[in-house]
């Protein structure tokens, strides 16, 4: 039995290795056009920026040991063609077409073929995209060209394109670097898997770390000198001068070989497959950045260009090109995670707007509060939940901040997948250790909240809502409820009244006399403005709103 693989970057050596592993008679090929063989191209930035000393870091086992032909050779026992160009699939014959760096078309039947072809970068007809200095960041050779570019342009400008989780690492890595950074995002706000109210607060971030980012503004082209890059034009009219560009626009998938063999795409764009990953020919299989997916909370179709998905996808077309449709590849949810320099954001599941767009009657709550306690080193996480309204399952988590988003991303994905409601994350049992954790986790503290919200015991707001309502003229009674050293430290400035905690109940003469009027409370990250809420509450004011995440949730502009 033959089994070809072309690809050689996630999904391909996973499938190739994966077939071997299961089927030790097999013979099993793998094409790789590049001269590596499975990088970790989500490493890439972390080179570029001289994080990650060695580029054969990024080709290596755990062990160290680099990812050559040799090595699947040996450890896989899988024939790794390098420098190698598959041309051609001829469905009807089994045959691959390829040709070596340098030599003539060769071909090789096979029983089994899985195609890996993985992706290409999305890179608009920009005027001048051809210019020296533009550049993506999508293969080994971008990341060795960008990092040697990179160290030599200290205290020049780069304009990145693309406001996503490859052009914010992008824009790490650079300012890194020593450049000073712009980042272009045609989109209202960056990273679009997040909700508005928790992209800003790293929009935010990213700026108080030296970078600018301009939302709501797409590229319209590239300016040059003597063939070179001298700035980037906006669809203002406006110029950036820079150094060097990069396009961070996303990716395609890459399915010409498979369109030209017959086989069915997508409407997505990507390649067409079952559960078993096999495609339209029941003796090609499919995996990685070049299939269409489903997504498990909707049932529709979705491209998710993730390099653990990849992984797993050619996980289950390895084992049944190897041993017949015995895997399944359930689909995604879309959890991802990206660092902009001291934050992470991650998310998992949909956003409001994405569930909203799904027909979901939604439910979220925002919660800010530290991942630890204060005496082991606390930092602070700022998290939204996203629950279907009738059966109160969960749809969706986010979390932005310097805390370990990681584990709180995670912990929420398993609740994904598994279905949970919220109402049983809020008993949910994880690990506890001062070290690790507050003794009610972060995530389940904001189960909690959205628990209180849907059972009527909480009625919050979120920053968007305040200061939407204050835009649009809603009068309302804002209640900062910390103390006198807080208030003179940070506020907001949208016309509060200070009243600590502590003195409320024998303050409530200074409160509108109407305890019908709209009453605004909150603090640092609104615990006291929810305890502000239940007073207000037994002493009959009806209209009291928390303001959801408090202070430390406020993307906006404060007035200290």
């Amino acid at each position: 039995m033959r089994i070809i693989v072309i690809g050689g970057t996630a999904a391909g050596p996973k499938a190739a290795s994966r077939a071997k592993r299961l089927n030790q008679g097999a013979e099993v090929i793998l094409i790789q056009k590049a001269p590596e063989l499975s990088m970790a191209s989500c490493g890439y930035p972390y080179y570029v920026s001289g994080g990650v000393s060695s580029r054969d870091q990024l080709l290596a086992t755990p062990a160290g040991v680099v990812r050559d032909p040799l090595f699947f050779a040996g450890a896989k026992g899988v024939k790794a063609l390098v420098n190698t160009e598959a041309t051609a699939v001829d469905a009807k014959a089994k045959t691959v077409t390829f040709h070596r760096a340098g030599g003539k078309p060769e071909t090789l039947d096979y029983d089994k073929l899985i195609l890996c072809t993985g992706s290409t970068p999305r890179i608009p007809p920009f005027p001048g995209v051809g210019l020296e200095g533009v550049f993506t960041l999508h293969s080994m050779s971008d990341a060795d060209i960008l990092r040697s570019v990179g160290a030599a342009a200290a205290g020049k400008h780069a304009v990145i394109a693309g406001g996503g989780l490859i052009g914010m690492e992008t824009c790490e890595a650079l300012a890194a670097c020593g450049m000073t950074v712009t980042v272009v995002e045609k989109l209202p706000h960056i990273l679009a898997f997040l909700d508005p109210e928790l992209s800003m607060l790293v929009e935010n971030h990213a700026r108080a770390k030296g970078a600018q980012v301009i939302t709501g503004m797409g590229v319209a082209g590239f300016e040059g000198t003597d063939g070179r890059v001298s700035g980037v034009r906006l669809e203002d009219g406006r110029t950036l001068p820079c150094h060097l560009a990069v396009v961070a626009l996303g990716v395609s998938p890459n399915v010409q070989l498979a369109r030209e063999a017959g086989l069915a795409i997508g409407a997505t764009g990507g390649i067409a497959v079952d559960k078993h990953m096999r495609t339209c020919d029941p003796d090609i299989y499919a995996a990685g950045d070049c299939v269409e997916v489903s997504c498990r909370l909707t049932g529709t179709k979705t491209l998710a260009p993730y390099g653990d998905l990849a992984n797993l996808e050619g996980r289950v077309a390895g084992e049944n090109a190897a041993l017949g449709d015995l895997a399944i590849f359930p689909g995604t949810i879309h959890s991802g995670i990206c660092k902009v320099f001291d934050f992470a954001a991650g998310s998992t599941g949909l956003s409001e707007r994405k569930a909203r767009e799904a027909g979901y009657d939604v439910v979220c709550a925002v919660n800010a509060s530290p991942d630890k306690p204060g005496f082991m080193g606390a930092k602070l996480l700022i998290s939204k939940m996203v629950a279907d309204a009738g059966t109160g399952r969960i749809l969706g988590f986010q979390c932005v901040g310097a805390g370990e988003v990681n584990r709180q991303v995670a912990e929420a994905a398993m609740a994904v997948m598994a279905g949970m409601t919220v109402e049983e994350a809020c008993m949910a049992d994880l690990p506890y250790a001062p070290p690790f954790s507050l003794a009610i986790d972060h995530f389940i503290a904001t189960a909690h909240i959205l628990d209180n919200k849907m059972r009527g015991l909480y009625e919050g707001a979120s920053s968007q809502e305040v200061k939407q309502g204050i835009d649009d003229g809603v009068e309302s009674y804002f209640l900062d409820v910390r103390g006198p050293g807080e208030f003179e430290e940070m506020r907001l400035g949208i016309g509060e009244t200070l009243i600590p905690l502590g003195q409320l109940r024998n303050r409530l003469d200074e409160l509108p006399a109407d305890k019908s009027a709209r009453i605004v409370a909150y603090c640092k990250v609104s615990m006291r403005g929810y305890e502000a809420q239940r007073v207000l509450q037994a002493k009959g004011y009806d209209n009291v709103v928390v303001m959801e995440g408090g202070i430390m949730a406020w993307p906006f502009a404060r007035e200290k």
